[in-house]
Formats: structure tokens, sequence, C-alpha cells
């Protein structure tokens, strides 16, 4: 459960990013999922307030919030919630974001586990012309498993025999 609002704002922006391609600032889609999973969209406050907050507080031109510019944005969306942004309404803000669990997947699709697709995945258990398409790791082998590629390292067509020429001279 995270602790403060700063800690918040840095498990947002880091929800969804690779660790080779770290975010810099909170994306409207990651400001939109923070304010989905603290239950603030209700009654007066709509996904499209978030949004146009979101376009209110971000730097003209920029695509991501800082933290200073977060704050920005909380003060907005307590204005918009609760009439007027007085510090008592900001806190109740900052109370829900920080009570949250953090990001959550709920919802999202998960790997499948039963015998059917195991059975089409795991190219172990391929036969026929299928098993000639990976190699003993199971990875793909590309056009040379899908077809039978003709031999072009002679130096006319048809010639059969190279690298012969030495051995008999």
């Amino acid at each position: 459960m995270p602790e403060t609002l700063e800690k918040v704002y840095n498990d947002y922006v880091a929800f969804g990013s690779t660790p080779t391609a770290k975010k810099s600032g909170l994306t409207s889609a990651n400001f939109m999922k923070l304010m989905k999973d603290s239950k603030l969209i209700a009654g007066k406050l709509t996904r499209t307030d978030i949004d146009l907050i979101f376009t209110k507080a971000k730097a003209q031109g920029g695509k991501t919030l800082s933290f200073e510019q977060f704050k920005t944005a909380l003060k907005m969306a307590a204005k918009v919630k609760y009439g007027d942004d007085k510090d008592e309404n900001v806190a109740k803000l900052h109370k829900a974001l920080t009570e949250g669990k953090g990001p959550s997947t709920a919802g999202a699709t998960k790997a499948s586990k039963d015998s059917a697709t195991s059975r089409l995945t795991d190219s172990s258990k391929y036969t026929g012309s299928h098993k000639e398409r990976f190699d003993e790791e199971g990875k793909g082998k590309g056009i040379e498993g899908r077809k039978d590629l003709p031999d072009k390292s002679g130096y006319v067509t048809g010639y059969k025999e190279k690298d012969t020429y030495d051995k008999k001279h």
C-alpha cells in the first residue's frame, strides 16, 4: 500500500512500461487508471473531466505530467468533484489516492493452462511437416522450415559437384 502521494505517482508512471524504456511522467491513460483504481470517477467527476483536467495541467505540447503538474491536476479534480479546491478537499483526494493498492491488472487476460491450449502451443508435440518448422529449443526456423529451398551454390545451373574440382587435380 503506497504511503505518500509521490510513491503513488511513481507507481503509476512505471505501470505498463518496460525496464529498458522508463517513462518520464504520468501519461493520460495512467492518470485515468489512477482515478479509476481509486474509485474517484463517480458523480460530478467523469472520465471526460479527467481528460480535460489532464490536458489543462500538462505542459503545452507535452504528453505527460510531472509531479508538480500532477499536484495541480489533483487541485483541479478536487474543484470539479467537491465544488472548490480548498485544502481539505484536496486532502480528501490525497487520502483516497494513498489508500489504494497501486496499479491493478484486474480484467487482464491470463495465460491458459488447459490441455487443449498446451497441445496447440507446445512445439515439441507437433507431428508431420509442422515439426520441421521448429528447432530443438522450440524456436521457429523461418522460411527454411516452410519450404525446401534448392542449393544454389554451383557456378552454373545443374552443377552438382560443388567443391570437387581441386580434389581431382
